[in-house]
């Protein structure tokens, strides 16, 4: 492609049915290589929107063209594209021969065209494919944007491409806190009277992608007594479900002022309304870049709020009074039946939660509405210890038409139902996929026989997993050392109840020198479809003998056992969920053996696990050998 020069006029049928299909195209004409036809559009006399589309649409496109659009936006302005519809048709998996649109998106405006956008220029992207294939939208990070039609030889009947473009003030993306002299993207957020309370911030060029090879930071100070809540309404990585220890571009969250202090969010794939509430007075957001398919970025809200821990304190001294306690009843400290709570882990670490008039049978026409709210690393853990609602009798069970309670978790910033519980069944216990959760309780029948519920609830931060030393610097991450321990048992989140959504657990195993891991799941429900990925929507368990490793096979399903051995004194297991069903998870035996004990162990029916990995079908012979070391070691 050659630098585009003066605008001269030509007529053909396909530039004619472009005119009449994009009204705001301004001129027309060709680029120094007389085979690439040009068709310019500005936001020049108040005209920011309209249509454009590949030559002959909806019909197919013509062979062997070259076409270039080229996007002009005012200096305060970037370019957005939406297409409504997309259809190249793809010859080669990689798009860049055949029939392909590339976009470029670099240089500025110095006269009649973009002088930066010659032959030698790097286009962003290219695309071809169906609808799924192309982005829900194209931003430029400055005011101008080319696209590259290029059609080859080779017949088709692909028609081509519909869509919209619209000129936007950048101005509206732009991050309010004060920025870092001589940084390109590091920000301070502090807290003062008569200024506002709340604000916004982007990755670099959003909603563009971001550039590769940068680290961002975003420091917030709060005054005394306040805390800072920040939630991610988008957040567009890298595409994919890898585990965030395998990514390249990630985003920290850091309870503290540095890098050092624990982490409360990783975030690495596309996550849609996180929210994060800091335990203190500073928060740090670390934005890493380094891949080579950067991204469209983050945009996120951050508000200053009042600590609860007075008002909490206040509320204390309050229920402590006479009328107070009187007009609660007795035994409230230990349990609250009020029929509409707000359970803070600012007031309280643990407590007990009963249906009205628990032990005796709850009221008919019962409403009630209770929500927990965590900060920091916590989340909301409910065990259930007593379950006795009204069941209509018949053989299909269906909450919807009975005494039921309905849990509610927050996913992609809304309120989505997670389970919903009825009869005399008690439920699982349950974890909350971040600092909110929500129950419904509607007893509407109610029986002499209905005690209704009692529920402990807890704000935890170690994801209820009581075994492994956990890590301060991952929001989940357990390690079990040779030298503390040489064998014991390794657990998913919340088990024996349903794991929690959206959450990544690793577990990692150091020997000593020449010991291997030995992993036997005696439990094992992930939810999930073989080959464990995200097109079936699968959540997944990962082994690998090294700390970043993409390769390594996955496991998901029901396995009625699973035997796993490392092949170095190094071991990583990932667990990953995503924020669709769930399952109860898995509970394993450890051993540390050395290479002398384990020639003494006979191993039978050993099958591949995959690069780096041996996994072996569960045999008698083998934990029969392990059990007796296991009484020497003892």
């Amino acid at each position: 492609m050659q630098p585009i020069g003066k605008w001269n006029m030509k007529t053909s049928t396909a530039l004619i049915l472009l005119i009449h299909l994009s009204l705001n195209t301004v001129d027309e004409g060709h680029a120094i290589n007389p085979s690439c036809t040009c068709i310019r559009f500005t936001s020049t006399h108040g005209k920011e929107r309209g249509t454009f589309s590949s030559p002959d649409y909806p019909r197919p496109y013509p062979r062997s063209t070259c076409l270039l659009y080229t996007f002009m936006a005012e200096p305060h302005q970037i370019v957005e594209l939406v297409f409504t519809d997309f259809d190249i048709y793809k010859e080669h998996l990689d798009c860049i021969r055949g029939d392909y649109l590339k976009v470029y998106s670099e240089g500025g405006i110095h006269g009649p065209g973009p002088p930066g956008i010659n032959e030698y220029s790097a286009w962003s992207r290219v695309l071809c494919g169906n609808r799924v294939d192309a982005p829900p939208a194209l931003y430029s990070p400055g005011p101008f944007l080319v696209l590259e039609l290029n059609s080859g030889e080779k017949a088709s009947n692909a028609s081509g491409f519909i869509g919209t473009y619209r000129f936007i003030d950048r101005r509206n993306f732009e991050t309010d806190g004060v920025q870092i002299p001589d940084t390109g993207c590091d920000y301070v957020f502090n807290s003062q009277l008569n200024k506002p309370a709340h604000g916004r911030l982007y990755s670099p060029r959003y909603p563009s992608s971001y550039p590769s090879n940068v680290r961002c930071t975003y420091h917030f100070h709060a005054r005394k007594n306040e805390r800072i809540k920040i939630i991610f309404e988008e957040s567009f990585l890298q595409k994919g479900d890898e585990s965030c220890l395998n990514r390249a571009d990630i985003i920290k969250v850091f309870d503290g002022k540095a890098a050092t202090s624990p982490v409360l969010a990783m975030l690495c794939n596309e996550i849609i309304g996180y929210e994060i509430l800091s335990t203190g007075p500073d928060l740090l957001v670390q934005f890493t870049a380094n891949s080579n398919s950067p991204g469209q970025g983050f945009k996120a809200s951050y508000q200053f709020l009042m600590d609860d821990k007075t008002s909490a304190e206040n509320d204390n001294k309050k229920s402590s009074a006479p009328e107070a306690a009187s007009a609660l009843g007795p035994a409230v400290s230990a349990a609250t039946s009020s029929c509409h709570q707000v359970f803070s882990s600012d007031k309280t670490s643990s407590g007990k939660l009963i249906s009205p008039l628990y032990p005796a049978p709850y009221p008919q026409k019962t409403q009630c509405h209770y929500d927990f709210l965590a900060r920091g690393r916590q989340r909301v853990r409910l065990v259930f210890e007593d379950f006795s609602l009204q069941k209509i009798t018949g053989d299909i069970i269906d909450c919807e038409s009975m005494d039921s309670l309905d849990i509610f978790l927050y996913v992609d910033g809304r309120l989505e139902k997670m389970a919903s519980y009825c009869g005399s069944d008690i439920p699982k216990p349950i974890m909350s996929n971040g600092p909110k959760l929500s129950i419904e309780f509607r007893g509407i029948y109610s029986s002499r026989h209905s005690r209704g519920f009692k529920i402990t609830y807890s704000f935890v931060e170690d994801y209820g997993i009581s075994t492994g030393k956990q890590l301060l610097e991952f929001p989940c991450a357990f390690v079990f050392n040779s030298t503390d321990r040489t064998r014991g048992v390794m657990t998913s989140p919340n088990f024996p109840g349903l794991y929690p959504r959206d959450t990544e657990c690793n577990y990692f195993f150091y020997g000593n020198k020449n010991e291997r891991i030995h992993l036997r799941f005696t439990h094992f429900d992930v939810e999930g479809v073989v080959p464990c990925e995200a097109l079936s929507a699968s959540d997944y368990v990962q082994f690998s003998n090294q700390m970043i490793d993409t390769r390594s096979p996955r496991h998901c399903g029901q396995l009625k056992e699973l035997l796993v051995t490392s092949e170095k004194d190094f071991f990583r297991v990932t667990f990953k969920s995503n924020d669709r069903l769930d399952g109860t998870g898995f509970k394993a035996n450890y051993i540390f053996l050395g290479d002398s004990e384990m020639h003494k162990i006979t191993m039978s029916s050993a099958v591949d696990g995959g690069p780096g990995i041996a996994a072996h079908t569960s045999k008698l012979i083998f934990w029969l050998a392990v059990d007796v070391i296991l009484i020497i070691l003892v």
